[in-house]
C-alpha cells in the first residue's frame, strides 16, 4: 500500500505509479478528498518528510516563477528551487518523482501567459547527481535520473512500456518534430 502525490492536480489527481492513496496538491480549495489546497510557489508542499512513495507534476512546473524578488526585505527567493526542495522532502528514500512539462523550443512554452518557468532539455541537470548546480541557490536534495524524454503527450504521458504501434508512432513524433514536451523522471537519491 503506497501514498501518491500529485502536485497541480485540479478536481482529479493523477496516479502514474498506481498507488493505493492518492492525495493532491492545487492552488484552488474545495476541489474534493485527499486534495489539499496550497499556493506552492510561496507555501511549502502541506506533508510530512518522507510520506509519499511517488509525487507527479503533470504540466506544472511551468507555472512555477523561477525568481522573486521581495521588495520589503530586498531578497530573492527562488520558488522553483523552494519547489524542488519541498517534493524532495516528501519522497521517501528512493521515492519516484515524474513531471510533464512542455519544453523549449516547442511553442507550447510560452504560448500559455502563465507559463513563467521556461524548462530545456538540460534544466534537469540542475537537481541531478551527488553535486546539483542547483545547490548554488539553495537546493538540498539530489536525485538520480530514472529518464528525461521528449514526448507527444498526447500518446506518451504515463511510464509504461510501449508496444510497437506506440513505439512506431514515437518514433514518427520524432522525425516530425511533434514533441512539444519533456518527461523528468527521478529517484529520490539515498544520502
Amino acid at each position: 500500500m503506497g501514498r501518491h502525490l500529485d502536485l497541480g492536480c485540479g478536481s482529479v489527481p493523477r496516479n502514474p505509479y498506481q498507488k493505493d492513496l492518492v492525495f493532491g496538491v492545487d492552488i484552488r480549495a474545495g476541489l474534493g478528498e485527499n486534495i489539499t489546497s496550497a499556493n506552492l510557489a510561496v507555501q511549502p508542499i502541506p506533508y510530512p518528510d518522507g510520506y509519499f512513495e511517488s509525487v507527479s507534476a503533470y504540466d506544472f512546473l511551468e507555472h512555477m516563477p523561477r525568481v522573486v524578488v521581495d521588495v520589503g526585505s530586498a531578497s530573492t527567493i527562488f520558488p522553483f528551487i523552494q519547489l524542488m526542495n519541498e517534493v524532495y522532502r516528501v519522497l521517501e528514500p528512493n521515492g519516484r518523482f515524474y513531471a510533464v512539462t512542455p519544453a523549449y523550443p516547442s511553442h507550447k512554452v510560452f504560448v500559455d501567459p502563465t507559463h513563467v518557468n521556461f524548462i530545456s532539455k538540460k534544466t534537469h541537470e540542475y537537481f541531478v547527481g551527488a553535486s546539483p548546480l542547483a545547490r548554488m541557490y539553495g537546493f538540498n536534495g539530489h536525485f538520480d535520473v530514472v529518464r528525461v524524454q521528449r514526448i507527444r503527450p498526447q500518446r506518451l504521458y504515463e511510464p509504461f512500456n510501449l508496444s510497437l504501434r506506440q513505439k512506431i508512432s514515437a518514433l514518427s513524433d520524432f522525425i516530425n518534430f511533434r514533441r512539444s514536451h519533456l518527461i523528468w523522471e527521478f529517484s529520490k537519491a539515498n544520502t
